[in-house]
């Protein structure tokens, strides 16, 4: 049986992208710590920003990378809409895993080369 969230429980829409990582973790204590990681890693963002410029005009893989990013959280905040059933919950598990590895390796490694 899927896990049921109550019918009070909704979020709010600008929330909905952490409540799908949450969702996304079978583990009640991993899912709340990917939920406050995903947040608080948007804060963390700026200390990964390792290239040399400042613009992303002339970075066309830094421009990418930030729509992918863009993409996917759209996607996460989508599948936080949905209900807990079985494409939904896949969707979400491969959702998170490129959110934290976009932000976590792509962004810092793709500053490094350009």
């Amino acid at each position: 049986q899927p896990p049921s969230t109550p019918p009070h429980i909704k979020p709010e829409w600008y929330f909905l992208f952490a409540y799908a990582i949450l969702r996304s973790i079978p583990n009640k204590l991993g899912g709340v710590l990917a939920l406050a990681a995903s947040v608080l890693i948007l804060f963390l963002t700026p200390l990964l920003h390792k290239s040399k410029q400042r613009t992303m005009t002339f970075r066309p893989l830094s421009q990418f990378l930030f729509w992918t990013l863009v993409a996917n959280l759209f996607i996460l905040t989508w599948i936080g809409s949905q209900p807990v059933e079985h494409p939904f919950i896949i969707i979400g598990q491969l959702a998170s895993f490129t959110y934290f590895t976009t932000i976590l390796l792509l962004f810092p490694v793709t500053g490094a080369l350009e």
